[in-house]
């Protein structure tokens, strides 16, 4: 079997906000890619066997003290090497070039001009838009490299030495603002250095399974639903690699929107045949968050009756024979921003497990820590599961709680549920609904205004929709929804929904505002 991993890309992270991005563009392009910090030295390196290496941006500048560097040495290990933007820089550094403070300083959209004979940039357009973010600049190229761009500001935006292995560029190619970015970073991977594109859903799978049967063996597995699709994911893959030893259990604490309870214990079932245990805690729930309207309480009841309602399923499990391991779904961002490893330490809140107690041990089984959240996707439609589960937007453990601000009711659950169904359903038709991360649905539960419908006045709730744009929701902005979908989703919402007078539309980026209102 082809190990789609021992054909790697390892990106030397230098503090840059778009190191997780470099990463995913390098995957895209069929590469398998891991992050690693500067500090990391030469040897250690060389003994994580890369095929090429890629030097992230970062806010320093190469000059000042203190600044991270790159050994020397490392261009000494025959290894490719690609710099992009500080890491561009830092290469010029390393091997004799000169970066100075020019004054010319570029941020966001800049024309560029490349030259069409070198290597990377052969077959585009002598001239494209690319996204800059820099106050310092390469002056002078390192002996033996040829400058292939430049900028009106920068003469030196991009190099590569004579068989293209070793090259950089100032700008940013692996954001969606640089045009050929993309096809910049595969020709330097496919096509110059000659990697395999082998890291595709299908060989994702494969692995784990092997993977998992090799851990597990004829231990029985636990696994909590959330009916999102990292958890489904997960649980479709172990289910796929030990099938009847594996038991989901799905807590319904009611706070999930519509018709999304009934996609886990009938859609996901019928798909991967799992078994799996229902705990209705809907009426808990509703009396634990009774009178409470204070965001952060409203989660710490939540967390503390999920833990409960898990345990209680779990040692039920446990009485009736061994349960070994546990399924989580954490991704490989969760691993990079917790700076680490995996093991046997704390559940991760917002997978719905958090603080299990001491005497229910499991060990961990994270068959997605390796992936982002479009490759999990990818995985999930390889292995068969419904679109709805697949394409679910990100939606907070919490539920619904938070979407209401204010004290949780049955009934402010009805009216917030069939208006986000309304607002789905209206981006689902206007063939939005994958284009845009996420659309928050907000009931201003305690805000009442003043409305006319019918021949009356009434006294209703607003609701606020909150469409967001984003690639890893550290910062997002506002989703620009054409009006005559906005007007539809209002006309819906306020004649099917009663209890609605108002619609509202929230245009605050991130930052400074949050997606979640509470």
């Amino acid at each position: 079997m082809l190990n789609s991993r021992s054909n790697h890309v390892l990106v030397i992270d230098f503090g840059a906000q778009y190191a997780q991005l470099i990463a995913r563009r390098i995957r895209q392009a069929g590469v398998y890619s891991e992050i690693v910090p500067s500090t990391m030295s030469v040897d250690e390196i060389r003994a994580r066997n890369p095929r090429a290496i890629v030097l992230s941006g970062g806010p320093a500048s190469v000059y000042v003290e203190g600044a991270p560097q790159i050994d020397g040495s490392l261009f000494e290990s025959g290894i490719p090497i690609f710099g992009i933007c500080y890491g561009f820089q830092a290469m010029a550094q390393a091997l004799g070039g000169s970066v100075e403070k020019t004054g010319n300083s570029e941020f966001g959209r800049t024309k560029f001009t490349a030259d069409q004979s070198s290597k990377l940039f052969a077959g585009l357009d002598s001239s494209f838009d690319v996204w800059m973010s820099h106050g310092d600049s390469v002056f002078e190229a390192p002996n033996g490299f040829q400058t292939i761009g430049r900028t009106n500001g920068t003469p030196v935006a991009a190099f590569e030495n004579q068989d293209g292995t070793l090259a950089g560029v100032q700008f940013h190619p692996e954001v969606m603002h640089s045009e050929n970015g993309q096809a910049i970073l595969q020709r330097w991977l496919i096509d110059t250095i000659k990697l395999r594109p082998n890291w595709n859903a299908e060989n994702i799978i494969e692995n784990e399974v092997i993977n998992i049967k090799s851990e597990v063996g004829n231990k029985r597995v636990i696994c909590g639903l959330s009916g999102g699709v990292d958890s489904a994911v997960a649980a479709a893959l172990v289910q796929k690699a030990i099938g009847a030893q594996l038991t989901c259990v799905f807590v319904d604490h009611g706070l999930l929107r519509k018709g999304e309870a009934e996609q886990v214990e009938r859609d996901f079932v019928t798909a991967t045949g799992v078994n799996l245990v229902v705990v209705n805690a809907q009426e808990k729930f509703l009396n634990a968050l009774s009178g409470v309207s204070d965001p952060e309480e409203k989660r710490k009841i939540i967390g503390r009756e999920f833990i409960r309602a898990f345990e209680a399923a779990a040692r039920e499990l446990v009485s009736t024979g061994e349960v070994e391991y546990l399924v989580q779904g954490t991704l490989y961002p969760d691993i990079v921003e917790s700076g680490g490893g995996t093991g046997t330490a704390n559940i991760k809140s917002h997978h719905n497990v958090g603080g299990l107690p001491s005497d229910l041990k499991f060990k961990l089984i994270e068959p997605l820590k390796n992936l982002f959240k479009d490759e999990v996707r990818e995985v999930g439609m390889e292995l068969g599961l419904p679109s709805p589960i697949i394409w679910r937007q990100p939606f907070p453990g919490p539920g619904l709680a938070i979407r209401i601000v204010g004290e949780v009711t049955q009934e402010r659950l009805r009216i917030l549920r069939e208006a986000d169904f309304i607002v789905r359903e209206e981006l689902q038709l206007a063939g939005l609904d994958r284009e845009i991360w996420q659309c928050p649905v907000v009931l201003l539960a305690d805000i009442r205004s003043v409305g006319v419908q019918g021949d009356g006045r009434t006294y209703g709730h607003p609701v606020v929709l909150r469409p967001v744009s984003s690639e890893d929701a550290m910062t997002a902005d506002w989703y620009r929804v054409p009006t005559e979908v906005l007007a539809k989703i209002s006309n819906r919402i306020t004649n099917e929904v009663r209890e609605v007078n108002r619609v509202v539309l929230d245009v605050t980026s991130k930052p400074p505002g949050t997606i979640e209102w509470e």
